[in-house]
């Protein structure tokens, strides 16, 4: 029973990155149409707007900040793989859980900490570009740290339990229910 709920758990989570993987995918199109937009348009037409070049930094955040999950779901994070690569199964799951527990979750929970006066006291005063004709939402944007970390800590609390079942997974009585990465 506990094993079904650890197992559903990781589902939802993971679940829930891809489609905001697929959502940040869908983003960064639209950035790269943008940013050829303002390129022509500058310099095709001697047009520009600080408005629609701060949205490239908007659209930048989003895909950064948002994308953090779905790049550690998909073991897509800078790793050092000169003795990870050769280690068994359950030995990447315990180097994982070590790393997810000690580093990952603590990173994303003082990073949530840290940033919450910061992007609260910009709500405060709804916050906005310091340009003329900038966008009015830099507290949209600044909250994206927070997200990051709420999404990031959530995709990692799924990582842990999956890798706990990868360890556990040959106990007696129990079914092979944690999925290989």
């Amino acid at each position: 029973m506990l094993l079904t709920l650890a197992n559903k758990f990781v589902q939802t989570i993971d679940m829930i990155t891809e489609l905001l993987g697929k959502a940040v995918a869908w983003l960064t199109l639209l950035m790269v149409l943008l940013t050829f937009s303002i390129v022509v348009l500058r310099y095709g037409f001697n047009l520009g707007w600080i408005g629609m070049q701060e949205s490239v930094l908007y659209f930048h955040g989003l895909v950064f900040m948002l994308g953090a999950a779905y790049t550690l779901k998909h073991d897509g994070h800078v790793r050092v793989d000169i003795f990870y690569q050769k280690y068994s199964h359950k030995q990447k799951a315990l180097l994982n859980l070590f790393g997810s527990i000690m580093l990952l979750l603590p990173v994303c929970i003082f990073i949530f900490f840290i940033s919450v006066n910061y992007v609260m006291s910009s709500w405060q005063i709804m916050e906005s570009s310091p340009e003329a004709g900038g966008l009015p939402l830099v507290y949209l944007n600044k909250s994206l740290i927070l997200l990051l970390a709420i999404t990031l800590s959530l995709q990692g609390l799924a990582e842990i339990t999956r890798n706990l079942l990868i360890l556990f997974q040959d106990l007696p009585n129990t079914k092979n229910t944690a999925g290989a990465k």
